[in-house]
């Protein structure tokens, strides 16, 4: 279904007079490159698309807007803003694992039980939106028996873990100062958010162009580590362990891929620069569309 949803929409993309990407020109320059030469079309990187008040420093209590809690989606949280701030707030800096897969995704229990044993054995403080597993009503209740036996209460009463039903307010903790990584599904509004934000990422692509995003991440950027691929994909908590150890550690990969992190989110918001002497990429991308537009 995925895959006959792009190949239409990509079909039809090729018959348009110009392309605009949520994207930034020094994010990814050698896709829009290769975008170009094969369009033969504009192709402006408008991106990011994210409230302003993102692209500025991280801070402590996060200052964005809790306004910003219903995430352009007009979706209602599992766990408001405000109670999951207060959670973030009372672990360091750089500390907390973020787990989402995104609206439309999730995984199987076999996995949700192996990734809970692993991240408890790590350690590692984290926030875990939680969905059913494959076979289940995605939308309906969420229920304990698809996690190991006490998992909540236990992560619950050391403050190591917090779980939030159905959907979280990402922006809020993507852009909180004790959040350094994210296990994500790679789709492309999560890589956006969460690297504009100089958090690296565990990559577990699941469909369409998922795996592809991953794979750049990885390769050339430096900025991701992949813990599985697909819902087949069976793993081991000893490996979820490892990976997330990995990732998150203050020296070695862990180290690296957040420096390289960093450095993409700050590319990341100069494309968003107008100090009056010089604008960032995006707006002069921006003002080369509507000049197209105004001359046609």
């Amino acid at each position: 279904m995925a895959a006959k949803f792009f190949y239409v929409q990509l079909s039809l993309s090729l018959t348009s007079d110009g392309w605009l990407c949520n994207s930034v020109e020094e994010f990814e320059p050698l896709g829009l490159k290769l975008l170009r030469n094969y369009l033969k079309l504009p192709v402006w990187p408008v991106g990011p698309l994210l409230p302003s008040s993102m692209l500025g420093h991280k801070s402590q209590s996060s200052s964005i807007s809790r306004v910003i809690a219903a995430e352009r989606a007009g979706k209602k949280p599992g766990l408001s803003a405000e109670k999951c701030t207060e959670w973030l707030n009372s672990h360091v800096p750089d500390s907390v694992l973020y787990i989402s897969f995104g609206s439309q995704n999730t995984i199987s229990a076999s996995q949700m039980k192996a990734v809970a044993v692993g991240i408890e054995a790590s350690g590692k403080p984290f926030i875990w939106v939680v969905r059913p597993p494959l076979g289940f009503d995605m939308k309906g209740e969420f229920r304990s028996e698809w996690l190991p036996e006490g998992f909540e209460r236990r992560v619950m009463e050391s403050n190591q873990g917090l779980l939030v039903r159905t959907w979280a307010p990402q922006l809020e903790i993507l852009s909180h100062k004790s959040t350094r990584a994210f296990l994500s599904h790679c789709g492309w509004n999560s890589v956006i958010e969460s690297l504009s934000q100089g958090v690296p990422i565990i990559g577990w692509p699941m469909v369409a162009e998922q795996a592809y995003n991953s794979k750049m991440m990885v390769e050339e950027m430096g900025v991701c580590m992949e813990l599985a691929r697909g819902v087949e994909d069976e793993i081991e908590a000893d490996h979820v362990k490892r990976v997330v150890e990995i990732a998150m550690e203050n020296v070695g990969t862990g180290e690296d891929m957040k420096r390289k992190a960093v450095e993409i989110g700050e590319k990341i918001g100069a494309a968003m620069r107008n100090d009056g002497e010089e604008r960032g990429s995006t707006l002069k991308a921006l003002d080369e569309f509507v000049t197209t537009i105004l001359s046609s």
